[in-house]
């Protein structure tokens, strides 16, 4: 049991030191861009001020904002060197952000943030000008390192990714708090029985 124990504080010390020396990694390359002029797109409003923070705190000079109205204005303004957009906002499609920053400034870098189930629309996202595409919710330093990516190459595969049960379940839970917590509401929205979604709510999030 000892050996067991040493062995998971060895892996996790490991991995916090991973991390640690990616973002590292990534705000030294940031500082070879001149314009470090990032938009962020996003309707998770709790979600975009903590990626809003991560990514000031690795450098970007970050605008927000919660509508694709919103970005469009944005990018009209000011046309930012990077963007990272969710697929699919309250008032519409990212993609119509993506592509407006595209044609205005071709050389700007974009990502697109994807929920459960989005992923084959992401990969229409990519042709159409995005960089790459990450699934919801994203860590900083993958967004980072998809911004920052040279040529064609994608960000890395996550040391530990998260698994299809637990993407499910974030997903699950960020409809639940848009539907202010109303079961019945979520349920109708996700087509899903009310019962079952009780029970996935009771359970703790799987791993």
């Amino acid at each position: 049991m000892g050996r067991m124990i040493h062995r998971s504080r060895v892996i996790a010390l490991q991995d916090v030191s991973f991390f640690r020396n990616r973002a590292l990694a990534a705000i030294a390359e940031l500082a070879d861009h001149l314009d470090r002029s990032l938009l962020i797109v996003e309707d998770d409003k709790p979600f975009l001020e903590r990626l809003a923070r991560a990514m000031e705190s690795r450098g970007f000079a970050v605008t927000s904002c919660d509508t694709v109205a919103e970005g469009l204005v944005q990018v009209g303004k000011a046309a930012p060197a990077f963007a990272v957009v969710d697929l699919r906002l309250g008032d519409g499609n990212g993609l119509d952000v993506v592509s407006a920053l595209k044609r205005k400034r071709p050389e700007a870098r974009a990502i697109v943030l994807t929920g459960y189930g989005n992923i084959a629309t992401a990969v229409t996202a990519v042709k159409m000008g995005a960089v790459d595409y990450l699934a919801k919710p994203a860590d900083a330093d993958d967004v980072v390192a998809a911004l920052l990516a040279v040529g064609d190459e994608k960000s890395e595969v996550p040391q530990n990714p998260m698994s299809a049960d637990r993407v499910r379940w974030e997903h699950i839970q960020r409809i639940y708090e848009m539907c202010n917590r109303n079961v019945s509401e979520t349920a109708r929205r996700l087509n899903m029985h009310r019962r079952t979604l009780q029970r996935i709510l009771a359970k703790r999030a799987p791993r």
